[in-house]
């Protein structure tokens, strides 16, 4: 049986709450885009490179986003010593298994919910270190936010090349 990428809610963010309701739940709300734009599909669609000559697809971004939130939640905010995701430049986009699909995609949605956890008693103004320059919580949502927004934007038009599907 072919696995295809489940349907998802959209997060919800509100418009007039305190700076950390809204931060995170923005976040939520991006990252629950590109799973609704990932809904439906089967691995080999995921990884169909549809905008020639790049090399992004849905599954490259769903590999590149699970990297991205590892790396700056559980390995640099936490201090986790985690194994580093698709070691290498553009690995997360060039070594694509369809037959892997799933896979990746819930390796996507437990370093979300690993990042929620850590976050989840953290100040924005908590604070870490990284190659000499101190970074914030704050920093670390508004990071996060527009890594999703650049990759969402890629995502709309991975997927609308693949089946003709667009929207939110």
């Amino acid at each position: 049986m072919t696995w295809t990428a489940p349907e998802t809610e959209f997060a919800g963010g509100s418009t007039a709450a305190d700076e950390r309701t809204m931060l995170a739940g923005y976040l939520a709300w991006h990252r629950s885009v590109l799973l609704q734009k990932c809904a439906g599909l089967t691995g080999e669609q995921l990884a169909q490179r549809t905008v020639p000559p790049s090399t992004l697809s849905l599954l490259g971004l769903i590999r590149h986003m699970a990297k991205v939130e590892r790396i700056w939640f559980r390995e640099r905010f936490a201090g986790e010593p985690v194994e580093r995701l698709h070691p290498g430049t553009d690995v997360d986009f060039d070594e694509l298994d369809p037959s892997r699909a799933r896979e990746e995609y819930e390796r996507l949605v437990e370093e979300v919910r690993l990042a929620d956890k850590i976050l989840a008693d953290a100040s924005l103004e908590d604070t870490f270190t990284h190659n000499g320059e101190v970074f914030s919580v704050r920093f670390l949502h508004l990071h996060m936010l527009q890594e999703y927004a650049r990759h969402n934007g890629h995502a709309d038009l991975l997927r609308e090349r693949t089946d003709g599907a667009t929207g939110a």
